[in-house]
């Protein structure tokens, strides 16, 4: 026996809560007349039942989740989608749709982590802490400066706009590479070149941010090739997506110096192993991909987001949409 629709409209969280703090609970007040329900990330295909519209926010909504349900929205609490099958949305009817980050402040935020990776790789931080530690003032290091250094932020959209207006007050020269370079970049870059010219620009970095779109078929865009590329001792720095990387490729950079440090927000696998050897590489700075995990973000992106379920229930097509299904599979008259 199918089990009957609930009173009201579900939207399902592919995440328990935002952070350990925030709770997708106080978006209720911007919903009304729906109900917010959570899942483990690994379990969303078992919460299906009276859902018109699924958040993944890590979750995979494939082939078989999208098959399992009768929603009829996918949107994202931010940016990236690599995790939903788009094309298979489209077949079903259901609309797929993002957060720009330029339209609630995910890129605000994951610009300020990545100034931040970068000012601990450049000061040395964890070797001036280890100092500090060790009462062994003697032997404290000697910094470096982002003041003079040349930057190379590869992707302008948002985040890498953002990047670079924070890096600009700090002296530092600034190169840029994006898809599309005759879309120009913000007044900060110097010089935007298309992706072809990547390895030349890398050679003239003494920091590389990733930025990036992840697409699918940009995997592993940052290589062996790309690495040797780089001027030796060079910071690389990643905000955008783990699997832009080889990690492997990564790490051998590292171990011969050819990378002088690496701060890695986002990994190719995710949770991460802390214990793995690229995290546990002295040059390297981890954090748990907390870029976008603000309460800045949570509230701005909160207000963007359940704006545009509210036009979709209505009857519109949402904003930031990366399809356009020829027909809704979501029936608002069996909630």
């Amino acid at each position: 026996m199918t089990a009957p629709w609930p009173p009201r409209p579900r939207a399902l969280f592919g995440r328990e809560r935002f952070t350990a703090e925030l709770d997708w609970s106080s978006l209720a007040a911007l919903l009304p007349g729906w109900e917010i329900v959570a899942s483990p990330r690994d379990q969303v295909a078992d919460h299906l039942d009276g859902v018109a519209a699924i958040c993944p926010f890590g979750a995979w909504i494939d082939r078989s989740v999208l098959d399992a349900g009768s929603f009829g929205l996918v949107h994202e609490f931010g940016v990236g989608l690599e995790k939903v099958d788009v094309a298979r949305a489209t077949e079903l009817g259901v609309w797929v749709s993002r957060v720009p980050g330029d339209a609630a402040g995910n890129a605000d935020s994951v610009a300020e982590i990545a100034v931040l990776h970068l000012l601990a790789l450049v000061r040395r931080l964890g070797e001036a802490r280890a100092a500090l530690a060790a009462r062994r003032w003697d032997q404290r290091p000697t910094g470096g400066s982002l003041l003079g250094a040349t930057v190379l932020i590869v992707g302008l959209g948002a985040v890498g706009a953002a990047v670079a207006s924070r890096l600009a007050p700090f002296g530092t020269r600034l190169l840029g590479v994006r898809a599309h370079p005759e879309l120009g970049g913000p007044p900060e870059v110097e010089r935007v070149a298309g992706p072809d010219r990547l390895p030349s620009l890398l050679g003239e970095a003494d920091a590389v941010v990733c930025c990036a779109m992840f697409d699918g078929g940009n995997t592993g865009m940052f290589g062996a090739a790309q690495f040797a590329a780089m001027r030796p001792g060079a910071l690389f720095v990643n905000v955008a997506r783990g699997g832009l990387v080889d990690e492997d490729a990564l790490l051998a950079a590292l171990r011969v110096g050819r990378v002088g440090g690496a701060g890695l927000d986002v990994h190719a696998r995710e949770p991460a192993d802390p214990d793995s050897a690229l995290l546990r590489h002295p040059a390297v700075i981890a954090t748990p991909h907390v870029g976008g995990l603000t309460s800045v973000m949570f509230r701005r992106t909160a207000e963007v987001f359940t704006a545009n379920l509210r036009r979709w229930a209505d009857g519109g097509a949402p904003r930031w949409a990366v399809n356009a299904p020829e027909f809704c599979r979501w029936s608002w008259g069996q909630s």
